[in-house]
């Protein structure tokens, strides 16, 4: 109501009725960006991030030893928490990763909420949801009342509008997905047309992330869970049952 309000409107009915009959992009573009859900923190849930460094991270540095490339796309990453998250344990991991070649996409639908992330600007509040403060020491600066990220992690994420509902080949192969805390707002039929598309762009060694509440059960049959984990999940494939990955010791 607020939104139709502000252009003139005296009811939502009126407000969808003119964005169906103009395709008025700006209007469009406000109403989604109203809608849109950015609730995030630094190392959300905390078992995915120790799953990707102690499960995750040693795959890749024997299985791609040879490319020395290692490509993460952060789905719906919202104000930036979670690729910032994952670099950070890049970083802290950099002598294992000397010479490798590192991307970490993030994308969203909210182009609002995406400048914000690549501002990585945060507030008091924000920085203490999940983030150790050796970390924060470390890799963070104050200015003023707000903190900002260090330059050096900044540059390690590229910030990508995206919409989830259309192809995702156009942003290349990635190793590792994260797509968490997404899906339980689609419907079976889109979730199994995002997944589709997720799999289309992963190796067949490839690491999908979802969310602790979500599944690919009746949507999906191109992923499965890995044994022993929660919310991990694998290509279903020959090479891929031929070759199970087990955590590190």
């Amino acid at each position: 109501m607020p939104l139709a309000r502000s252009n003139s409107m005296q009811s939502v009915d009126e407000l969808i009725k003119k964005m169906r009959a103009t395709n008025d992009t700006k209007l469009i573009t406000s109403v989604t960006e109203a809608m849109t859900t950015n609730e995030s923190f630094f190392f959300r849930d905390q078992k995915p991030f120790d799953q990707f460094k102690d499960l995750v991270l040693p795959y890749m540095l024997e299985h791609r030893a040879s490319v020395k490339s290692l490509r993460i796309w952060s789905a719906a990453c919202s104000s930036g928490q979670e690729p910032y998250t994952l670099a950070m344990l890049l970083k802290e991991n950099a002598a294992k990763l000397a010479g490798w070649r590192i991307e970490i996409i993030a994308t969203d639908l909210s182009k609002e909420i995406l400048a914000k992330a690549e501002s990585g600007t945060y507030t008091q509040f924000e920085v203490q949801r999940g983030l150790p403060i050796n970390l924060l020491v470390k890799y963070f600066k104050q200015a003023g009342e707000r903190w900002q990220i260090s330059d050096e992690i900044r540059q390690m994420v590229k910030f990508k509008p995206f919409n989830l509902l259309t192809s995702p080949s156009a942003l290349g192969k990635f190793d590792v997905v994260f797509c968490r805390n997404v899906l339980i707002y689609f419907d079976p039929p889109t979730k199994g047309q995002v997944l589709a598309g997720m799999a289309g762009i992963m190796p067949d060694d490839g690491f999908l992330y979802l969310g602790g509440a979500e599944t690919v059960l009746g949507t999906s049959d191109r992923f499965q869970l890995m044994p022993g984990q929660r919310g991990v999940y694998k290509l279903v494939t020959a090479a891929a049952a031929a070759s199970p990955v087990k955590a590190a010791s």
